[in-house]
């Protein structure tokens, strides 16, 4: 795929121009069942602590790219692209990092400006500060979408979970023109051990591949 097909992509870490549509799901019109989901979510993510997996990641025009990722909570994730693409992606220290490798052109952004940041927080609450704005059960999935409260131009998140156990599969983020990046995780791996250097942008040693250290 075509390097600028590929950042045409990346509303997964760009804000929002506009906001969201669609009205937020009210307290009181949410069942038990529904509670009960969220309440679930909450404490699947807050119990990752690490992830390893492959991704498949298509932009609204249809391009693909491929990769490795890794997620190290709080505050970490990594995405390495596989050749020919040149990019990778690093959060650590709140700032969001696309490097290009070949032109070594370094882009960064504040991780809480993006919809991904949700995912990175110490403690994540589907309530107050975020917005819950759908949640729905359909062929052993749910999907849980949202948005920050205060900063709705951001871009609404759609985490996608194998339902049974619950176990994140897919994420999509949805820019403020409606376009939308899928990003699909395989092979996933949790509680496995990284090296903090590969999240350390700082190093030279972060143009290499990710580290583990097991």
């Amino acid at each position: 795929m075509r390097r600028r097909h590929l950042l045409s992509s990346l509303a997964l870490l760009t804000p929002a121009l506009l906001a969201p549509g669609g009205p937020a799901l009210a307290q009181a019109a949410l069942s038990a069942r529904d509670r009960a989901d969220l309440q679930r979510v909450e404490a699947y993510l807050n119990g990752l602590t690490t992830l390893r997996a492959r991704f498949i990641q298509i932009a609204q025009n249809g391009a693909t790219a491929q990769g490795t990722a890794l997620i190290w909570r709080p505050g970490r994730m990594r995405f390495d692209y596989d050749p020919p693409e040149p990019l990778m992606l690093i959060a650590n220290n709140g700032q969001f990092l696309h490097y290009d490798k070949e032109l070594r052109q370094p882009s960064i952004v504040p991780v809480g400006s993006t919809p991904l940041g949700i995912l990175l927080r110490d403690r994540i609450t589907l309530s107050g500060d975020v917005t819950v704005t759908g949640l729905q059960r359909e062929q052993g999935l749910l999907r849980v979408t949202l948005f920050r409260t205060s900063s709705p131009g951001e871009g609404r998140l759609t985490l996608v979970f194998a339902n049974d156990p619950l176990e994140l599969r897919q994420w999509l983020v949805v820019d403020g023109q409606g376009r939308t990046t899928r990003v699909t995780l395989s092979a996933i791996e949790t509680g496995v051990r990284l090296d903090r250097a590969s999240f350390d942008f700082n190093d030279p040693r972060f143009l290499r591949g990710p580290v583990d250290n097991n």
